[in-house]
C-alpha cells in the first residue's frame, strides 16, 4: 500500500488520541482546581505503528478492507491512577461521558491473565471531525495502577524480545514479580486516605499561593509599592509556618485589601 494512503488512514486516529489524552488530562487540571482529588494521576497515547497493525492483521487473518473494523486498538489511551480503587471511579467517568460510546469492556483486574497481566480495558467509539466530515473510529482505553503499569511495560518488552516466547524460567519470575505488584496495590490501598489527604493539602496550598502571589502581584499595579512589600513580607512569615488555615486566613484578608483597591481604582478612573 501507498504510504500516503496510510497517513489518510491514520490522521483520524492521530487526532482521536490527541483529543483524548487533552480531554482526560483536563480532567485531571478540573480536580485539582477545585481542590479534589484526581483518580487519573497520568495519560499517555499511541497510534499503532504500520508494522504492528500488519503484523496483528497477519496474526489474526483479517482482509485489509476490514482493518478499522476489526482491529479495535489502533488508536490507544493509558490512564494512569494511583490505587486500584481509583481504576473503577475513572472507568465510571469514561461511562458517563456524552462524547465517548462504550463498546466493551474486560476487566483483567478481576479476572487477571495468567502471565500476571492486570488492567483494565474499554473499546470505545469516538468521534473525530475531518475535512471529510465526522468519522467516528474505535480506540482502547487501558487503566492500570503505576505498579501495574511498571509490570506490564517489563512483560511487553519480554514478550518483543522473545517473540511471544517467553522462556519457562523467565515467565515464572515474571509471575513472582506480578504477586509482588498485587501485594503493592495492596499495600497502598490501605493507606489511601492518608496519601489523599496530604496530597489534597498540598494541592489546597498550591491553590492557595497561587491565588495570594496573583493579589499581590496586581497590588503593586494599584498601591503603594512600600504598603505591597509589607503585605509580601507578611505572605512570606505565614508560608514559613505551614499552616494551612493561616494561610486561608491571609488569603480571605488579601481578596478583600485587594478588592477594595480595585473599587478604588475604578472610582478614581470614573471621576
Amino acid at each position: 500500500m501507498e504510504i500516503q494512503l496510510w497517513r489518510e488512514i491514520l490522521d483520524p486516529y492521530e487526532l482521536a488520541v490527541s483529543e483524548l489524552t487533552t480531554k482526560f488530562n483536563h480532567l485531571i487540571k478540573e480536580h485539582k482546581d477545585r481542590d479534589m482529588y484526581s483518580p487519573i494521576e497520568s495519560v499517555s497515547g499511541r497510534v499503532k505503528s504500520v508494522s504492528s497493525i500488519l503484523e496483528k492483521l497477519q496474526k489474526k487473518q483479517i482482509p485489509f478492507d476490514q482493518m478499522e473494523e476489526q482491529v479495535e486498538d489502533i488508536a490507544g489511551v493509558r490512564i494512569i491512577c494511583q490505587f486500584v480503587e481509583d481504576i473503577e471511579r475513572v472507568a465510571e467517568l469514561i461511562q458517563n461521558r456524552s462524547d465517548i460510546i462504550i463498546k466493551s469492556e474486560k476487566d483483567y483486574i478481576k479476572h487477571m491473565k495468567d502471565s500476571g497481566y492486570r488492567s483494565y480495558h474499554l473499546i470505545v467509539y469516538y468521534t473525530v471531525e475531518t475535512v471529510q466530515g465526522p468519522k467516528k473510529l474505535q480506540a482502547e482505553i487501558q487503566i492500570r495502577t503505576m505498579a501495574m503499569n511498571f509490570w506490564a511495560t517489563i512483560e511487553h518488552s519480554l514478550q518483543y524480545k522473545y517473540k511471544m516466547n517467553i522462556p519457562q524460567h523467565v515467565a515464572d519470575r515474571l509471575t513472582r514479580a506480578a504477586d509482588a505488584i498485587i501485594a503493592l496495590d495492596n499495600e497502598m490501598s490501605s493507606v489511601r486516605n492518608e496519601i489523599m489527604d496530604a496530597q489534597n493539602f498540598s494541592q489546597i496550598q498550591m491553590n492557595l499561593v497561587t491565588d495570594i502571589l496573583n493579589n499581590i502581584e496586581n497590588l503593586y499595579k494599584l498601591s503603594n509599592k512600600r504598603e505591597v512589600v509589607k503585605i509580601q513580607d507578611e505572605f512570606y512569615r505565614i508560608y514559613a509556618m505551614h499552616d494551612l488555615q493561616q494561610l486561608q486566613r491571609f488569603h480571605k484578608q488579601l481578596d478583600i485589601i485587594a478588592e477594595g483597591y480595585r473599587a478604588q481604582s475604578v472610582k478614581t478612573e470614573n471621576t
